[in-house]
């Protein structure tokens, strides 16, 4: 599994998401098409009698492809009457299938679908509510309840689920012990202790520094993971306006943002994922704040002895851990589908305790079984374990990011990264920086809401 394909945050879309009034009219259109193809977004299906083929797509064709492939050997093996029609799709060209598929016909009756896709596709009518078929099988309370609430609240129905969670990343504060234990400090499990380390492993004169920053792509979502966690504040919404801008996230932001060019490179401005990891790697930086994802190259670059990896602290001593949501990746089941019994068995057997365990020890990744938690390989990877009990751990606050907003994906993306790197420059105020960004996801909301009410 190569770096470039780990970053677990939501990408830039091909096109610009589409609002809900034009989900609504496409709708109407898809339904026309429907009835000529009988496979578009918003086809009934039907329940077929469990046998036969499944078609499946892979949202990580590729990257995923050998373990799937060991997970549909295995399902075979156990349901001889049903083959499963495997298609591995590129990551990057995922979204522009399914939107195609959707408009066009030719749907799936099983896709690998992120909690960053799912507002889309619901608003579509391409995907079948699974909270129902959950609630009748052995999946019924197996799951992540952080991982459940991430589903239902992404797809923006209330408390349906419109796919079934298998997996999770989580940030993660990578640091090298080798050189904490060299200047004596504690390990940085305190954002006091994350401070004083950043700072007492720089010597800026010898190119070392104790941090390094995201300043280019996917800096936003950094940003936000370090304002929750450090300010405690637990819910992304205060009725209908947001949280960002609440004075204890401006203060968290102007002291993240205050490391720049004095506890990490001036060349972090520029930092997307792959050039932060691969400049931890290269042995003069202490910290790091990545996913999961990143942990082979670690070892790789310094061997288990020498990382260590933990979930960004409580916002205070005996605080629970306010985590902002990572993007859930699961399966979905397309209502257009016309053997959703055997596509569901297919989804059953995939998210069972030892496929769903096999899966993420390949992808380095949070299982959505929660009875996976004492399996061996989570045990044998320190890092993993944690992330693992800290989103599973019922004190811990997850901060549901809105994923339901069609507009997410720009306004955290194209509409703010150019603004977080005036932020580092001194160019703009963190409040006016998360005033901005508060200002797009409060008029988001708003028409969100009333396309709703409609």
């Amino acid at each position: 599994m190569t770096t470039a394909h780990r970053d677990q945050r939501p990408g830039p879309r091909p096109r610009r998401a589409v609002r809900p009034a034009a989900a609504v009219a496409l709708a109407a259109v898809f339904a026309l098409t429907a009835s000529a193809c009988g496979d578009s977004g918003d086809a009934a299906g039907g329940e077929g009698d469990g046998k036969g083929t499944v078609e499946f797509w892979d949202n990580n064709g590729g990257v995923r492809t050998p373990v799937w492939k060991k997970i549909i050997a295995a399902f075979e093996k156990k349901h001889p009457d049903i083959d499963v029609t495997y298609v591995p799709v590129p990551i990057t060209e995922v979204q522009s299938k399914y939107d195609t598929a959707i408009a066009g016909g030719g749907l799936p009756d099983v896709g690998g679908v992120k909690t960053a896709d799912l507002a889309s596709m619901v608003a579509q009518g391409a995907l079948e509510p699974v909270g129902d078929r959950i609630e009748g099988g052995p999946l019924k309370g197996r799951l992540s309840p952080g991982m459940v609430e991430s589903v239902r609240a992404a797809g923006g129905e209330g408390d349906e689920m419109f796919s079934v969670p298998a997996s999770a990343n989580q940030s993660v504060l990578w640091y090298r012990t080798d050189l904490f234990e060299k200047a004596g400090l504690d390990a940085p499990d305190d954002w006091e202790a994350f401070y004083e380390a950043a700072e007492k492993l720089t010597d800026a004169e010898d190119n070392k520094f104790g941090f390094t920053i995201r300043g280019g792509a996917g800096s936003v979502a950094q940003a936000l993971d370090m304002m929750y966690a450090q300010s405690g504040v637990d819910t992304f919404w205060e009725g209908e306006r947001t949280t960002v801008n609440a004075p204890e996230n401006v203060e968290a932001l102007e002291r993240y943002t205050d490391l720049y060019k004095k506890s990490t490179p001036a060349a972090d401005l520029n930092n997307d994922f792959t050039k932060m990891v691969a400049q931890f790697d290269s042995g003069d930086i202490g910290m790091l704040l990545h996913n999961l994802g990143s942990y082979p190259d670690h070892v790789k670059a310094f061997g288990k002895d020498r990382i260590a990896g933990i979930p960004l602290p409580p916002s205070a001593d005996g605080a629970p851990r306010t985590i902002p949501s990572n993007p859930v990746d699961g399966l979905g089941l397309f209502r257009s589908s016309d053997n959703k019994a055997a596509a569901w068995k297919f989804i059953e057997f995939a998210v069972s305790h030892e496929m769903n365990s096999l899966w993420n020890e390949e992808a380095g990744a949070i299982p959505a079984r929660t009875d996976a938690a004492g399996d061996a390989w989570i045990e044998d990877a320190a890092p993993v374990k944690a992330a693992m009990e800290s989103v599973n751990d019922p004190e811990t606050e997850i901060v549901q990011l809105p994923y339901h907003l069609p507009d997410w994906n720009d306004i955290s993306k194209a509409g703010t990264e150019p603004d977080f790197q005036k932020l580092l420059l001194g160019e703009m105020t963190a409040k006016e920086f998360a005033d901005k960004l508060a200002g797009l996801l409060n008029e988001a909301q708003a028409e969100w809401k009333e396309q709703q009410e409609k």
